[in-house]
């Protein structure tokens, strides 16, 4: 990788799975084999990137069950999942990775979902926007992307954390006291919405994107 790379892998669950649900004989037994099929995967990429075998006790979560490499702590990755993709962002120079994918497609009660997760500016934005909805899955997936590159996960109300969100602009930065500051790039990609972040310290000169690559398979 490049200095200060972020790659992502972005791969569609039915490639991953090969099988269909309806070919499972209950929900848990198919929630099993997707979960074995994505950590398979996300095993490989990690073992080739380091050039060593990685395997599943390679791998502890923090308490806030945040994953990360045992032997290899100049790693951070993250990975996440929708209904119909899955992705995985890794990283030898960018610590304290975070990354959410959602399809765009997804059908949700979106205004409820956003009086409950969304800040107030982030509300009123996606209002003045009449309620555009690669908006709503922009500050959506950022809300999760950085939370997660936090390692607190929703032990934070998504409602108070303002992300910033342009409605133009795919990228930005966020802070909030009990996270620090966090930079972040959105990828829409036309079925899914895509956002990568990371921790970025705020300083007068501003802050800089790292080469971040997409590998869709």
């Amino acid at each position: 990788m490049k200095k200060n790379e972020i790659q992502i892998h972005l791969i569609a669950l039915a490639q991953l799975l090969g099988l269909d649900r309806d070919q499972f004989k209950d929900f848990p037994s198919y929630n099993q084999y997707k979960k074995n099929q994505i950590y398979q995967y996300r095993n490989q990429v990690l073992s080739d990137l380091l050039q060593v075998e990685i395997n599943d006790q390679s791998i502890a979560k923090t308490e806030y069950g945040k994953p990360y490499l045992i032997d290899h702590s100049q790693v951070a990755f993250n990975h996440s999942h929708s209904q119909k993709h899955y992705a995985l962002a890794n990283s030898l120079r960018v610590q304290d990775v975070g990354v959410d994918v959602e399809d765009l497609d997804r059908v949700v009660r979106f205004e409820a979902l956003a009086k409950h997760a969304f800040h107030p500016e982030e509300f009123q934005t996606w209002q003045d926007l009449d309620f555009d909805l690669a908006y709503w899955f922009k500050v959506w997936t950022t809300k999760e992307a950085v939370l997660k590159a936090s390692g607190l996960g929703i032990r934070l109300s998504l409602n108070e954390l303002n992300t910033n969100a342009h409605p133009i602009n795919d990228g930005g930065i966020c802070t909030h006291p009990l996270l620090g500051s966090f930079a972040y790039q959105n990828f829409n990609l036309g079925h899914v919405m895509l956002t990568v972040s990371w921790r970025s310290a705020l300083s007068c000169k501003g802050f800089a994107f790292p080469s971040i690559q997409i590998i869709q398979h």
